[in-house]
């Protein structure tokens, strides 16, 4: 699929923005709604996991294509429906310039086809979308296929954050761009701040940390130093959470009242969890969030005291 079909499939962010929503009728807050968080679909890994080779493995992906269909179709079958459905990151394994990349980008596309017209689509980059250390050509090539590799956007009177966490990770091979998300991301923090949205909240790939802020440096989290400037300048704005993936577990913690929730893989599952998606619920007072396995939300949908605090005035 070409990226023009794909822009015809889902909203992709451009200019900072996703325009599946009006930011100024989604400014002022109209009652409790909910989302769905997913993250790793990373269409190949099962096979290169399995094999023992995650650099050049990966070349089936028929059970990563059933699971991303299976969580469309739970998510189709919601009601009433989520605002959005969040993607946040590694959504195909091959890395840029490596073979089947373009095969698994398009049988991805394919199914995210089909998601429902009324639920928009916000896609996260990860560390597999545009490489451990990105660099400009692989970051404009996410932005070709996939929208923007950050952005903001209101929903509901919520100020919503799209990072590039890989800018937090390595920058070394485009310095420039990682500036000028940092320039973005104050202003944004200010307006934040300054506006009197609801709530703030962060998507992005790596978690800020697994556990606890003062945890060891780790493949899956961000360095100690980095990981604390950032929750520092999030909960200063008043960001209530921030939701990741790439850990292919379920994890989290908090820190100073932000809340780190790290969500398990619609693919491979690196830990004893099951393939499955967030469902978070946006109140006034709070945000409250809980897994469910694939075979969960499809047979038995959302559970009553969730539904019940979407009918909260």
């Amino acid at each position: 699929m070409s990226a023009a079909e794909a822009g015809g499939v889902f909203h992709r962010a451009r200019g900072r923005t996703l325009d599946a929503f009006s930011s100024e009728k989604e400014r002022e807050w109209k009652g409790p709604f909910y989302f769905i968080q997913g993250a790793d679909p990373q269409f190949g890994l099962m096979k290169a996991w399995a094999t023992g080779d995650c650099d050049n493995g990966g070349d089936e992906w028929e059970q990563e294509i059933r699971l991303a269909e299976q969580a469309v179709q739970a998510i189709n079958k919601l009601n009433p429906k989520p605002k959005f459905f969040v993607l946040c990151g590694d959504l195909v394994h091959a890395m840029p310039g490596r073979p089947w990349r373009k095969e698994q980008t398009e049988d991805l596309q394919q199914v995210l086809r089909t998601v429902d017209s009324d639920i928009p689509l916000v896609l996260v980059s990860g560390n597999h979308d545009v490489g451990n250390a990105p660099t400009p050509e692989t970051i404009a090539e996410f932005q070709r296929t996939w929208g923007d590799d950050y952005f903001s956007f209101w929903v509901g009177g919520v100020l919503f954050l799209v990072l590039n966490s890989q800018f937090l990770y390595d920058a070394s091979r485009c310095p420039a761009l990682k500036q000028e998300q940092d320039r973005w991301l104050e202003q944004q923090l200010r307006s934040a701040g300054q506006r009197a949205c609801r709530h703030a909240v962060v998507f992005q790939h790596i978690p800020l940390f697994l556990q606890s802020i003062g945890e060891d440096d780790d493949y899956f989290n961000l360095t100690k130093s980095v990981r604390k400037e950032m929750a520092d300048k999030f909960v200063e704005a008043g960001v209530k959470a921030v939701f990741s993936g790439h850990y292919h577990r379920n994890a989290g913690g908090t820190y100073r009242n932000l809340d780190m929730v790290v969500s398990s893989a619609i693919g491979c599952q690196l830990g004893k969890d099951a393939h499955g998606l967030r469902v978070v619920v946006v109140t006034a007072e709070k945000i409250v969030h809980r897994y469910y396995s694939l075979d969960e939300l499809s047979e038995k949908g959302i559970e009553d005291d969730l539904m019940d605090l979407l009918k909260e005035n």
